[in-house]
């Protein structure tokens, strides 16, 4: 009995559809930056001609002065705190509305949806929006960059966890219905058992965004590091921005690891 011969299929011809990709996406892109078409306008011509302004800046940032070191540790602690209790209170705020927005632990239709449809409106403003319009209201301080990084982080925390909780296991939950239970001891026992590792970890991700959002709401009047990065940055001192900066990333980079951190501990 002869063997049968095993032959390899021909492999596919992908260089085609990602030919017609590529051209699609550069005629876009090209069609797009033509101001005869309401395009956005690109100047080479400006790019060519300030091309020294920007390199000198730029080569400040190079050169960090120190000096400012001393004026910036009481705006760092005060962004710091903003964050934190920015997503303390979001977390806390954060737990019954991942439950309302998601379909298996809200079967009603119409809260859910009305909830989804408050959260994408908040999820539209801008930070910066949140915060001008705030310090209108409120006034100058923490106060209103506080509450802009709650509304910032509910945006958030409650869209990526109630997309979680859509798709997640829900034979727990029927069964637990099955059993005769209420929906609201059906979300206790078995929706945030599930929820809390990814609940968890958006809550870590939403802090270490906080720092940075914190640090920027400032120039609004929402007080923390904002303050002085618009102070430096109007005397055109990039040096001392540098130091600012690099503060910045040092407490983005300690939050990290610890995130991380937490993170391999609540697996």
């Amino acid at each position: 009995m002869a063997a049968t011969e095993l032959a390899v299929p021909p492999r596919p011809r992908v260089w085609p559809r990602i030919a017609v990709v590529t051209g699609a996406l550069v005629v876009i892109t090209v069609l797009t930056t033509l101001p005869t078409l309401g395009g956005v306008e690109v100047d080479l011509d400006a790019i060519a001609r300030n091309w020294g302004n920007g390199a000198e800046r730029i080569g400040k940032l190079f050169r960090p002065d120190l000096s400012i070191l001393p004026r910036t540790w009481e705006p760092l602690i005060e962004t710091i705190e903003m964050a934190l209790v920015g997503t303390a209170i979001a977390a806390v705020l954060a737990v019954p509305l991942s439950l309302w927005a998601a379909r298996p632990s809200n079967p009603r239709a119409a809260t859910r949806r009305g909830v989804r449809l408050v959260l994408n409106v908040v999820r539209a403003v801008p930070d910066l929006v949140y915060a001008t319009i705030l310090v209108a209201m409120i006034g100058v301080g923490t106060l209103p960059g506080i509450i802009t990084l709650i509304l910032f982080d509910l945006g958030i925390v409650v869209k990526l966890v109630s997309e979680a909780v859509d798709s997640a296991d829900a034979s727990y939950m029927e069964a637990g219905r099955a059993a005769g239970g209420t929906q609201t001891q059906i979300n206790r026992l078995t929706t945030l058992p599930q929820m809390w590792p990814m609940f968890a970890s958006q809550v870590l991700y939403s802090l270490e965004l906080n720092v940075r959002v914190s640090a920027i709401l400032g120039i609004v009047g929402a007080g923390g590091l904002g303050r002085l990065i618009d102070e430096v940055r109007g005397f055109y001192r990039y040096d001392s921005l540098a130091t600012i900066i690099a503060e910045i990333l040092v407490v983005v980079i300690l939050i990290e690891l610890l995130s991380n951190f937490l993170r391999k501990r609540l697996r």
